[in-house]
């Protein structure tokens, strides 16, 4: 992929004595002790039941940890963690300067460093095909770098879902496959929505798994998905002809025919990482 500002994401930014412990406490991932110099954790805060609210990346830098979350959502997540800090010695704040890039080539003019190394950058801990992602200052960033479309045709090419694909608290964390994706340790200790999320895995009652459905056509938001006029699932977002649905996996194996979501024929892909 080429080089590109991912202008749909926004950076927040927690600092403080106890910023990972803080953290730790909250989200899914092992932010404590997966979180190393260079790296990034793929991570989510979910509801008590255990359902996704805000999916998003972690890593150090620039005397905090960094969060890169979707932009339309930075002000909800940045309420509801200030919600959850209480007495913690932590200090959560926008990071406005600070803009996310994928994929980062070259140096600037008569610079020894490139620009990647002028930013936080890690490598995308879901899928190694999505390549690098870096949080800068958009200051020392290259200027006129293109949007985030190829970035998103990579990303629906590979199946992986993202921010608008959960919606908010519709889906659990192991049917959306945040585990497939690296975003949950069963190793950490205890937070929000852990208890659901273990016994899911530990029960073996995860039936569902976030597929991807392709048309001739433009795929809308909503809508069933049927096999053979039985209804195996549902369309959660669309993204032209490309669209992510929650699929219930036994459905699919008992139910043979044509696929069609909301009315519309469709063929179904599992991604190459979903287990």
């Amino acid at each position: 992929m080429e080089p590109a500002l991912l202008d749909d994401r926004a950076v927040l930014a927690i600092s403080g004595p106890e910023a990972r412990e803080f953290l730790q406490g909250l989200v899914t991932n092992d932010v404590a002790g997966g979180l190393a110099p260079g790296t990034g954790l793929y991570t989510a805060l979910l509801s008590a039941q255990g359902k996704i609210l805000y999916d998003f990346f972690v890593t150090e830098g620039d005397g905090a940890l960094l969060i890169d979350c979707a932009k339309d959502s930075r002000d909800a997540l940045l309420k509801k963690l200030k919600m959850y800090k209480l007495r913690a010695r932590v200090e959560i704040e926008a990071r406005d300067p600070l803009a996310v890039y994928s994929n980062l080539r070259g140096h600037p003019e008569n610079r020894a460093t490139s620009y990647a190394d002028r930013a936080v950058t890690f490598a995308d801990p879901r899928v190694p095909a999505l390549g690098l992602r870096s949080i800068g200052a958009t200051a020392e960033m290259p200027a006129n770098l293109p949007g985030p479309r190829a970035y998103h045709e990579a990303r629906l090419a590979l199946g992986v879902p993202e921010a608008s694909d959960f919606g908010v608290e519709k889906v659990f964390a192991l049917d959306a496959g945040l585990e497939e994706l690296r975003g949950v340790s069963f190793t950490k200790g205890c937070y929000i929505g852990q208890e659901l999320t273990s016994r899911m895995k530990h029960r073996a009652t995860t039936r569902k798994r976030i597929l991807t459905i392709t048309a001739q056509m433009d795929l809308p938001g909503t809508g069933a998905v049927t096999r053979g006029g039985s209804e195996i699932g549902e369309i959660l977002s669309s993204h032209g002809q490309t669209a992510f649905a929650l699929v219930r996996l036994d459905r699919l194996e008992e139910t043979q025919g044509d696929i069609t979501a909301a009315s519309i024929p469709v063929t179904l892909t599992r991604p190459s990482w979903l287990s």
